[in-house]
């Protein structure tokens, strides 16, 4: 008799396909936004910022959800995969179902979209179904980005500069040159996460037919871009025309240069403890911006 999983299972293997560890990628440049629009108005509108952030969340739920189905599809997940379980190759359920599960969480984003259109306009809509298209084409279609070298440079774009810069306008309406530096900022930790993803797999990738970044470059220089894709938002936030006191950021440096040398004597299974704490660095880094604007209001 086949052992059929109980509801609590059921439910555990949704949330571990949903991948919800890498949810801080989607809504840590939202919350950066926030902070930069609060700095630059005095006031953000919560209903819109807790639209934007469900949003953004729905849209990195479809992409990984898409993600595992494909990967699956194609071969690149098997029994010799260094990271987390996946659903599909699992065999928790069938790809079409995390296919549709995928479907839902896009629909969900594009309906809250709709709602964000009525106050962004136009430009939102086609930012929101400029997200949900490259989080189909990431895996999907006959050239998916993820197989291809261009997989930074695709984090960088959404999960950065159009994350920041479309919840910005969202609360201000309008574009600045401070949110497209902090964009920047944001993108390039995310890029980082998404490069040491590829250095964890690159032998499994290469075995599937996967092109990455890594895989151009090679190990040893992808260390170094690594270590850029870390340092280098530091420097940004510092010079980078931001309100409030940015000095704060500079405690991040020790940080960044632990992960740096971690990378050097980590490898397979280890890197999965080190890519959490990758996504966590972005996460310090808006914190310690937050309280650079803080202690400027305080004491500025």
């Amino acid at each position: 008799m086949p052992n059929i999983p109980t509801l609590r299972e059921q439910s555990q293997r949704w949330l571990s396909a949903a991948r919800p560890r890498t949810l801080p990628l989607a809504v840590t440049p939202v919350l950066g936004a926030l902070l930069l629009a609060l700095a630059d108005t005095g006031g953000i509108a919560p209903l819109t910022a807790l639209a934007t952030l469900l949003a953004a969340a729905g849209i990195q739920v479809g992409t990984n959800l898409h993600n595992d189905a494909a990967d699956f599809e194609r071969g690149t997940d098997n029994g010799a995969r260094l990271g987390p379980a996946r659903a599909s190759a699992q065999g928790w359920f069938t790809s079409a179902q995390v296919k549709r599960a995928a479907h839902i969480a896009f629909l969900t984003s594009f309906v809250l979209g709709l709602l964000l259109v009525v106050r962004g306009g136009w430009p939102i809509l086609l930012l929101g179904l400029a997200a949900i298209a490259a989080g189909y084409a990431y895996t999907g279609g006959p050239k998916p980005i993820a197989y291809g070298p261009y997989g930074e440079l695709y984090v960088l774009c959404f999960f950065g500069i159009a994350a920041v810069a479309g919840s910005y306008y969202l609360q201000t309406l309008t574009l600045s040159a401070g949110a497209i530096s902090l964009g920047i900022t944001l993108g390039l930790p995310a890029a980082a996460v998404l490069l040491l993803n590829n250095y964890r797999d690159f032998d499994t990738d290469r075995a599937a037919g996967r092109r990455t970044l890594c895989h151009v470059l090679g190990r040893p220089a992808a260390r170094k871009v690594y270590a850029g894709l870390l340092l280098a938002p530091v420097p940004l936030l510092l010079w980078g025309g931001l309100p409030g006191w940015t000095w704060p950021v500079l405690l991040a440096l020790p940080v960044g240069l632990k992960l740096m040398r971690q990378l050097d004597v980590s490898d397979g299974r280890a890197l999965n403890t080190l890519l959490g704490r990758t996504a966590q660095y972005q996460m310090l880094l808006v914190g310690l911006y937050g309280i650079g604007l803080l202690l400027g209001w305080l004491w500025g």
